[in-house]
């Protein structure tokens, strides 16, 4: 039956929902590119909660979509953004994440890697984010995983130039039992980041952020960079010493990233990977055997669905993400700590839908449907 969806006008179109789902199983694991999915965290939708109260998270549905993407031979970011962190999950939450996802890594053989930033903390000065710092990193290596130096809201805040980032990262990189992923989250993703490194001029931020990497290269693993700009990337990527590597976290344009051109490759730490898992997997294998073609035809079609999802204000990913992870059965229902299932409007949630339905990432396509009629009900969509 087509399907009524709403547009951006108002207006209703017809939509012919697939019937089958791409053809994707679990494979060999991944071996010209380290790729890492930002996992997103299930909701327990019967807790009592309001939208500033701590997260209340369904603990078993949330590990069992960490074993689905370890299981396609996909690492796992955990306690990142995709997770909410600072936009529904406090520290205490991630904190409780970071240590039961490493936990059943170890489990079940997968990689991951955790997210540390200073979000028990609102302000203060350096010595206030450095001890913020500290306190999450020891967590995050006492689970026994490795760790991603997220950007930091209250280092932004407090520091007064690119000196201060230089002396509150190399203090972080020389405690750091093991090599570190830096990240930089751009203001798209995040506000209160505007200015990161020092400077709004990205070319000043950049030379502070290589500078920080060149001062300690034993001491990083790679950068991740989400600044959703290719072309500052590669430049970055061929500026970084050897050794250390480049993970993209470029939303917009990760295929060409990934795929590199004759002077390097990007590796991958993407949220958008959450709900592309098993076809990036399958891409990245294609890739492994010299595939290039074979990679660009299973990804590149992905791209308008992650441009969608990641559209202005691109904060509110999160959204769609875990919209499609309820319509492709992973989680039993359409609820975000913090409430943020209400943070994008039905006729974006329709296109999302429209487009995942299109690239057939739907294991059950009439579930999906049929969950897609139940939402369109609720909001007075009458097929």
């Amino acid at each position: 039956m087509t399907l009524a969806l709403p547009g951006a006008d108002g207006s209703l179109r017809g939509y012919e929902p697939r019937t089958e789902p791409l053809a994707v199983t679990p494979g060999t694991p991944l071996a010209s590119r380290t790729v890492f999915s930002a996992a997103h965290v299930v909701a327990d939708p019967f807790a009592d909660t309001t939208p500033d109260s701590p997260a209340a998270v369904d603990w078993d549905a949330t590990l069992a979509f960490r074993r689905h993407l370890w299981s396609h031979g996909l690492g796992v970011a955990e306690a990142m953004d995709t997770a909410q962190r600072g936009m529904g999950l406090d520290w205490a939450g991630a904190a409780e994440l970071i240590r039961r996802s490493a936990a059943e890594a170890r489990s079940v053989g997968g990689r991951i890697v955790c997210g540390v930033g200073t979000d028990q903390i609102t302000g203060g000065g350096l010595a206030d984010v450095r001890a913020a710092y500290e306190e999450q990193l020891a967590v995050v290596e006492e689970a026994g995983a490795r760790a991603v130096l997220m950007a930091s809201r209250a280092l932004a805040a407090a520091a007064r130039g690119p000196e201060d980032y230089l002396e509150t990262y190399g203090h972080l990189l020389r405690q750091a039992a093991e090599p570190v992923v830096l990240h930089w989250l751009g203001p798209m993703f995040d506000p209160a980041l505007e200015g990161y490194w020092g400077s709004s001029d990205l070319d000043a931020a950049t030379g502070t952020f290589l500078e920080v990497v060149a001062a300690h290269p034993d001491k990083v693993d790679g950068v991740k960079v989400s600044l959703l700009d290719a072309r500052r990337e590669v430049d970055l990527r061929r500026r970084l010493p050897r050794g250390v590597r480049c993970y993209t976290g470029d939303d917009f344009n990760y295929p060409e990233l990934i795929a590199g051109d004759e002077q390097g490759f990007s590796h991958a730490l993407l949220g958008v990977f959450d709900p592309l898992g098993p076809l990036a997997a399958e891409a990245v294998r294609v890739l492994d055997t010299g595939d290039t073609a074979g990679f660009h035809a299973l990804l590149d079609p992905t791209v308008p669905l992650s441009r969608h999802l990641f559209r202005a204000p691109t904060r509110f990913y999160k959204t769609g993400v875990v919209f499609l992870a309820w319509l492709a059965g992973h989680q039993d229902h359409f609820t975000m700590v913090g409430g943020l299932q209400s943070a994008r409007s039905l006729p974006h949630l329709a296109r999302a839908y429209e487009l995942a339905d299109g690239l057939g990432l739907f294991p059950d396509p009439k579930r999906a449907e049929e969950r897609m009629r139940n939402l369109l009900s609720l909001y007075g969509v009458n097929q």
